[in-house]
């Protein structure tokens, strides 16, 4: 009975075991074998787990190119002229209505609510700098990420969604720091920024938790002069970067600019971080050297002023020539809206059809909080509290006198 015994099919199986492809795949190790005997020092560097010399030379270099930097600035000598007794402080003009100021106005934050988070806040100082070398911190403390309501048409948010911007602008800029060209700052992607569409990557970026110093060189006597400077947490993030042109000669004002983040302003006179070199604050400026905006007074009055024109006539085109010689007002329209809206990454959308007017344009951005008048709520909600002189240009609304008085009631607070 040797059936059982010839029946060797099952050990004749063999091809799995011929299908020796595992013990000939050998192949790579002995080629890296090769490489290793050919690069003995690569190999070297590599059982080490140390980076490559040429990543090590840049690194080198980079911290080279710092040191030398930072020997440029000397220290700064002890101030004998006097300093300015006023706080710095950011004066409600001179802010975007989302900004939401506590802690005496060393913590700014901004509103989330309606669409409010995608338009961007700004601030610019009460003290303007015209000599001299100063800095300023700003610490992030909090990152945002408001919820979004998920009804209707998705549409394009801006990016990135947390975002914090740190410079000096002019008296004449906006409180909406990038939206003209007189500014110059740094942002937290690394970008630094002299006009509306000029950005040159140069420096780190910098986020939460982190105290960035905001250095602006104005001192003749220095090789840094007229140039902008980051550090973070203390040590360089970026070389000297100088001013453009048109801002040279200029008094600059510290200014910052965020979204979907809660910002601690430090000012001084002494600084959370120390530098490399002693860097005298702002808070610790000499008079000489700086010209103060003096703040509302407590009793001061303001005025809220509402055009009556007729359609199609002009109205838009006579406000914008008022503003020009008065731009202590402050536009509330939805037009206005809308270019706050752009200034902060929305894209605009197509104003066509029979329905559309600059009066009331199409607010068609595939967002909720943007698309059905939350955020036209909320301008006018937070005007309403923000003390200052406002100019509403609401052309069918001003035509009727109902109106114009329920438009004034909101406004009835001290």
């Amino acid at each position: 009975a040797t059936t059982p015994a010839k029946a060797t099919t099952p050990a004749k199986a063999t091809t799995p075991a011929k299908a020796a492809t595992p013990a000939k795949a050998a192949t790579p190790a002995k080629e890296e074998e090769k490489k290793a005997v050919e690069d003995p020092k690569k190999r070297k560097t590599e059982e080490k787990g140390e980076e490559p010399p040429k990543k090590e030379a840049k690194k080198e270099d980079a911290a080279k190119a710092k040191k030398e930097d930072d020997s440029e600035e000397k220290n700064a000598p002890p101030e004998k002229r006097p300093t300015i007794k006023e706080e710095v402080s950011f004066i409600p003009s001179d802010t975007t209505l989302n900004v939401v100021p506590s802690a005496g106005g060393k913590l700014l934050m901004a509103m989330t609510e309606g669409g409010m988070q995608y338009l961007i806040a700004g601030a610019r100082a009460n003290m303007g700098l015209k000599a001299g070398r100063y800095m300023y911190e700003v610490k992030i403390v909090e990152a945002l990420n408001p919820a979004e309501s998920s009804g209707g048409q998705r549409g394009r948010v801006p990016m990135p969604r947390q975002l914090v911007r740190l410079g000096f602008s002019t008296k004449d800029s906006t409180p909406l720091l990038g939206d003209s060209n007189d500014a110059a700052y740094f942002d937290s992607e690394g970008f630094y920024v002299t006009a509306k569409n000029k950005k040159v990557q140069a420096a780190e970026r910098f986020t939460r938790d982190q105290v960035i110093a905001v250095v602006l060189n104005l001192d003749p006597a220095s090789p840094n002069v007229n140039t902008i400077s980051l550090f973070r947490e203390g040590e360089r993030i970026s070389k000297p970067q100088a001013l453009p042109e048109h801002l040279i000669g200029k008094t600059l004002y510290p200014h910052v600019a965020f979204r979907s983040v809660t910002v601690q302003m430090l000012f001084g006179p002494q600084p959370a971080k120390a530098l490399p070199f002693t860097c005298r604050m702002v808070q610790g400026a000499a008079q000489a050297d700086v010209v103060v905006t003096a703040p509302p007074k407590p009793d001061a009055k303001f005025d809220v002023v509402l055009p009556v024109g007729l359609p199609d006539e002009g109205t838009f085109e006579w406000l914008d020539g008022f503003l020009e010689k008065n731009p202590h007002y402050t536009e509330l329209s939805d037009r206005k809206i809308q270019e706050w809206a752009t200034a902060s990454g929305l894209v605009k959308p197509r104003s066509t059809g029979p329905t559309t007017s600059n009066d009331k344009p199409l607010f068609n951005y595939g967002l909720p909080g943007m698309d059905d008048g939350s955020i036209r709520r909320i301008v006018y909600a937070m005007a309403s509290v923000v003390p200052r002189h406002y100019l509403i240009m609401e052309v069918k609304s001003n035509l009727v006198a109902a109106e114009r008085q329920e438009m004034l009631k909101k406004f009835s607070l001290p």
